[in-house]
């Protein structure tokens, strides 16, 4: 997978899929099941695990890699899988007083986190991943680096978070100059940036905006690094603040990020333009949103409501 040059979160998932098949089959060798095996593990996952078509889809190009590339042996057409149901489910998304009520329970790195996540639509670990030089205040926008699909793209940055966004950088400056001082590990890299630039760990623009507070070992090079907040510590303090806040619906980080499409649709932008800005490849994927506008169901008026 890492000549291929795979993520590090696809090796991860690849490698849970594959020993799950394998214990699915009492510890069985792959080579020993062949396609009947991945046709009764993925029917098992879809009759009785009753997992999502997404999730079943997952398993399947895991196995898929397995059997063609690591044993080197073609599976006929799998005929025989019963499939998971894709269910059409439209994305929660929250009103302009409910996120703000949202956001007012958060506090600390959680809270600028969030903001980013609804101010400019960005998923979670394309938050958690931002370095220093991705910032461009001035302008008001961030580049988001080898996002979904290995794409960049550019955002907007709000203007509201822009003084807090400054002294958060201004905090972490100093942290970052007394590391230097102590000697410490710098950030990880992506790739092969590390031998290329053996020095960019320690520069201040490859810093991460949301760095963690310890250091952990490189899962490539084995040596210690300082790596970005994990998303655990963001994720659990939006669902308290969605508790506290009182909201019924089943909001998560990824809410704000539907919630930042629909309200700039709602105010009348351009729906090229949140594509670009949500760096989706087809704006069919974008026009989703058009269906929760808060206009009313396929926004349009009521005929009860003409005649009052």
């Amino acid at each position: 997978m890492r000549t291929r040059h795979f993520a590090y979160r696809t090796e991860q998932v690849y490698l849970h899929w594959i020993r799950r098949y394998v214990n699915f089959h009492d510890r069985r060798h792959p080579r020993e099941l062949g396609a009947h095996g991945v046709e009764t593990f993925l029917s098992h996952l879809a009759v009785d695990a009753k997992v999502a078509a997404s999730t079943q889809n997952q398993a399947l190009q895991a196995l898929l890699f397995l059997y063609r590339h690591v044993l080197e042996i073609d599976l006929p057409w799998l005929e025989n899988v019963t499939r998971a149901l894709r269910p059409r489910r439209l994305p929660v998304v929250l009103t302009p007083a409910e996120v703000r009520a949202v956001l007012a329970q958060l506090e600390g790195t959680t809270w600028l986190v969030a903001n980013l996540l609804y101010g400019s639509g960005l998923r979670l670990m394309e938050s958690l991943r931002l370095r220093v030089k991705d910032l461009v205040l001035e302008r008001h926008e961030l580049i988001v680096r080898d996002a979904k699909g290995g794409k960049d793209r550019v955002t907007v940055v709000p203007q509201t978070i822009m003084g807090a966004l400054r002294s958060h950088l201004r905090r972490l400056h100093v942290r970052f100059d007394q590391d230097r001082a102590a000697g410490a590990p710098g950030v990880s890299l992506p790739s092969a940036l590390m031998r290329k630039f053996p020095n960019a760990s320690l520069q201040w623009g490859w810093q991460y905006v949301f760095p963690s507070g310890s250091y952990c070992e490189d899962a490539s090079s084995g040596r210690p690094i300082r790596h970005h907040l994990h998303e655990r510590v963001v994720q659990r303090a939006v669902q308290a603040a969605v508790r506290g806040a009182g909201i019924l619906q089943p909001a998560s980080c990824h809410t704000f990020r539907h919630c930042f499409a629909t309200h700039l649709l709602e105010a009348g932008c351009d729906i090229r333009t949140v594509q670009e800005l949500l760096g989706h490849s087809d704006v069919r994927t974008t026009m989703m949103y058009t269906h929760v506008l808060c206009r009313g169901a396929m926004a349009v008026k009521s005929p009860l409501d003409r005649e009052l």
